[in-house]
């Protein structure tokens, strides 16, 4: 598939996804960089998200817990480009019943291009980057030239 450039705006739409497992520590992690992160739009998943506006004071637009469908739902945001980082602090010692949902998550943050952070090092890293605040130019698939040039076979 061809590809295209599309920019990752300065403010940027941040996803927090934490197992049950790794809330405690995005809690900590969301407290630690709270003046940061009240500069861009903030999403969460169901438990996670009403945990972190609940501890920290900042605002996350709340979706589904992620075994009820919000993991899907983030899913959809990232292949509309509403999202455009991941910080999802997996547990990679436990069994998840929605795994799947879980590595279609990852697997479209991939496709799409946009920055993940799986652990409380790697998000460090990311929130402190200097390409966070400004606008940053990313490839991705060009899907509508595909289906442009796509023949329909009947």
């Amino acid at each position: 598939m061809d590809q295209k450039i599309q920019s990752l705006p300065a403010q940027k739409n941040i996803a927090l996804v934490a197992h049950d497992g790794k809330k405690a520590a995005l809690k900590l992690w969301c407290e630690k960089h709270k003046a940061i992160l009240s500069k861009h739009t903030l999403y969460g998943t169901g438990t996670t998200g009403h945990l972190i506006e609940k501890t920290t004071g900042l605002d996350v637009i709340q979706l589904l817990s992620g075994p009820m469908g919000g993991d899907q739902q983030l899913g959809a945001k990232i292949a509309e480009h509403e999202i455009h980082v991941l910080v999802f602090f997996w547990d990679p010692l436990a069994s998840q019943p929605h795994d799947p949902d879980v590595k279609a998550l990852l697997r479209l943050a991939a496709v799409w291009n946009i920055p993940v952070a799986c652990n409380e090092v790697s998000a460090d890293m990311l929130l402190s980057s200097p390409l966070m605040d400004i606008e940053l130019e990313r490839t991705l698939p060009d899907y509508e030239k595909y289906l442009a040039t796509r023949q329909i076979s009947l």
